[in-house]
């Protein structure tokens, strides 16, 4: 609205004129926002009234500060507008279009008024276009937009993280409810689906940046929560070398340790596959980065259905070894991971760790002395394999 000269005395009968002609203008300037503005070209996000009214309000309020002679402070039906229009989610041009098409249609009625009446010199025109600075009510009505545009961001955002935490708890079961999550995060309804759980470097601070802009520009859609530890999400992965393309994104994107369950296709499986992602987390000890998928061997998915047994299982197992200053320990117990990634094959150990295969050989033989179990006896090797799948689960309980 005008903040500048007082307008000249001339205009006040005018004004008071075009104050009584409002109800007719308000509708003939609906008419033209309706024209020349595409949002407003159909009943189907404003009504036509909806739209009258606010022209009359916006008509009556030039008018009577015109009549009055003062700077109006009113801007309650601009601010009311800008936030309506935010909740529409009318596009923020689009508004301020129409109020430029409404203040152009009233400027030409009060010119065309001005001119006709008598004792009003072209002095008082000029004098009268630079009061009609009218950005007001379009100013009034942007920054209510803004602020509640912003309110929305932060109310959707809110309520799409308690949606995420509700998958990741197993609050949600039924299938319908389900279905209206997926639809509200953005995920479809039916898997494949991937769980990531990253490390954060501090509370507060996100371990994959910006990951979720990242996956969709490869067509990838997923939805995220931020823990005080974890930065977790669910990643839907449908169309063929999704998984891949999901991975190499992380993999671009993490600046800490990420672990990744193994697909599964019902959304109700969330809380499931989370536990597998922190466990394949927690089975990347030693390493400051990397992608870690959960292994889902027979021996992995016991450890993981039994998480408080298989615990027990690797502190029995590995008594003597987890007494051992961490260096030696950790040594010993990666010597053990590689043997097993080879197959058995002292050869292969010593090629994964970068030494000699009596190295190897020695270490496993102190393994054999500190678990009191041979490595050529299969139901020892057996007891080994699943003790190390399950010592992740003794540091996630202590960190």
């Amino acid at each position: 609205m005008p903040r500048v000269p007082v307008p000249p005395a001339e205009i006040t009968p005018i004004a008071a004129s075009l104050l009584a002609r409002a109800p007719e203008l308000s509708v003939r300037m609906a008419r033209r926002i309706r024209a020349e503005v595409t949002y407003y070209g159909s009943e189907e996000r404003v009504s036509f009234e909806e739209l009258r009214a606010s022209c009359l309000s916006n008509a009556e309020l030039v008018f009577q500060s015109l009549i009055t002679g003062c700077d109006t402070s009113d801007m309650t039906t601009a601010q009311d507008t800008g936030r309506e229009r935010a909740r529409q989610g009318e596009p923020l041009a689009e508004m301020l279009h129409a109020y430029r098409v409404g203040s152009e249609f009233l400027w030409s009625e009060l010119a065309d008024e001005a001119r006709s009446a008598e004792g009003v010199t072209t002095d008082t025109i000029v004098s009268l276009a630079a009061w009609w600075v009218n950005e007001g009510l379009a100013a009034a009505a942007s920054d209510a937009y803004r602020e509640e545009a912003s309110e929305l961001v932060l109310q959707r955002e809110r309520e799409r993280s308690a949606l995420v935490e509700a998958l990741f708890t197993g609050m949600l079961t039924d299938r319908t409810t389900l279905w209206e999550t997926a639809d509200v995060l953005g995920l479809p309804a039916g898997g494949p689906y991937l769980v990531v759980a990253a490390e954060v470097p501090a509370p507060g601070r996100e371990a994959v940046p910006g990951i979720e802009a990242r996956l969709l520009a490869e067509q990838l859609r997923s939805a995220w929560r931020l823990l005080p530890d974890l930065q977790v999400g669910v990643i839907a992965v449908h169309h063929p070398g999704a998984e891949e393309a999901a991975l190499r994104v992380l993999g671009r994107s993490a600046a800490s340790r990420v672990g990744v369950s193994p697909a599964y296709r019902d959304l109700r499986e969330t809380p499931r596959a989370l536990r597998l992602a922190r466990l394949a987390l927690a089975g990347g000890r030693g390493r400051s980065t990397g992608i870690a998928r959960f292994d889902d061997s027979p021996a992995a998915l016991l450890v993981a259905a039994a998480p408080e047994e298989a615990g027990r299982i690797a502190r029995a197992v590995f008594k003597g070894v987890l007494e051992l200053p961490a260096v030696e320990r950790d040594r010993l117990l990666e010597t053990l991971e590689c043997w097993f990634a080879s197959a058995g094959s002292t050869a292969g150990a010593a090629e994964l760790l970068y030494c000699h295969r009596n190295t190897v050989r020695y270490r496993l033989h102190r393994l054999e002395e500190l678990t009191g179990r041979s490595l050529k006896d299969p139901r020892a090797t057996a007891d080994l394999a699943v003790a190390l799948h399950a010592l992740p689960l003794l540091s996630f309980e202590q960190g």
